[in-house]
């Protein structure tokens, strides 16, 4: 390969600056996106990060893994919810907090990046709860000898037993590595790319115990409804605790306002400062 070749040759991944443009291309297709869709693939996004709590919670529920390595190998399995939603296509309301950018150079409104916001988290929330009504039925608490609900419960006790300042601070953190691995994400040009993109920031949040609000509308109902229903209550004969709606709406209110000055913040401001500031677009106000 010569010279000439090496100067025309086309890299194998967008450079930062050409991520940063990209996200604001992302950004105003989504601010500008039907209603009606937007909902149905934030539903279809709700459903995707569930799948990678319901094979989370699988792994969890063996007694034999240390708690290392369940959390990395959990981490490892929840990567499946992003994958998806990433190359299926789906719209997911941590991932748009990056439409920061693309507000910030101004290449769409207020009002369209916050409709978007709305319309995305309550379609997230409808695709949990489907998805959680489906393992319900399906009897998937009894999996694993009802370990499985035990997990269930474990798990969702241990989200709404948390002060708020430390919800709200593994909200930020969370999204913080979730916005990071959808910004490198934008720079791939295969599936196998995106896979491994995402690969890292993920395993990272999940295996550090940070809050993820999306995941949490699944893991939150399906430990109440457990509950409920009594599946999983018992485990090497100590009750285990109560999930409550309100414990659920606790910590769904505080760790969605994590998750937006995480990704919205520490990724999408930041990143159009270093990136996009002096190459601001006319636009929506």
């Amino acid at each position: 390969m010569d010279a000439k070749d090496l100067k025309t040759l086309k890299p194998d991944a967008l450079s930062p600056a050409e991520i940063a443009g990209k996200a604001e291309d992302v950004g105003a297709v989504k601010a500008q996106m039907p209603l009606g869709q937007t909902f149905l693939l934030a539903v279809m996004a709700g459903i995707f990060i569930g799948f990678g709590g319901m094979f989370m919670l699988l792994i969890k529920s063996d007694a034999a893994l240390s708690p290392a390595v369940a959390a990395i190998l959990g981490g490892l399995a929840f990567c499946t919810g992003l994958f998806l939603v990433i190359t299926a296509g789906a719209e997911l309301f941590t991932g748009n907090a990056l439409m920061m950018v693309g507000r910030l150079s101004r290449r769409f409104s207020w009002r369209g990046m916050l409709r978007n916001w709305v319309v995305v988290y309550l379609g997230n929330f409808a695709g949990a709860l489907l998805l959680v009504a489906l393992l319900f039925f399906a009897d998937y608490a009894q999996t694993n000898t009802g370990a499985l609900g035990a997990t269930m419960l474990t798990v969702a006790a241990g989200k709404i037993g948390q002060p708020w300042s430390v919800l709200l601070f593994k909200g930020i953190m969370c999204n913080f590595l979730v916005c990071l691995a959808v910004w490198v994400a934008y720079a791939a040009r295969t599936v196998t790319d995106k896979f491994f993109a995402i690969l890292l920031p993920i395993t990272a949040f999940v295996a550090c115990g940070f809050e993820h609000c999306v995941a949490n509308m699944f893991f939150l109902p399906m430990g109440w409804l457990t509950g409920q229903a009594g599946q999983g209550l018992v485990a090497d004969g100590a009750t285990l605790p109560v999930v409550e709606l309100s414990g659920v709406f606790y910590n769904l209110s505080i760790v969605t306002v994590g998750n937006i000055i995480g990704g919205a913040l520490f990724v999408g401001v930041a990143y159009w400062l270093i990136y996009r500031r002096e190459g601001r677009k006319g636009g929506g106000s």
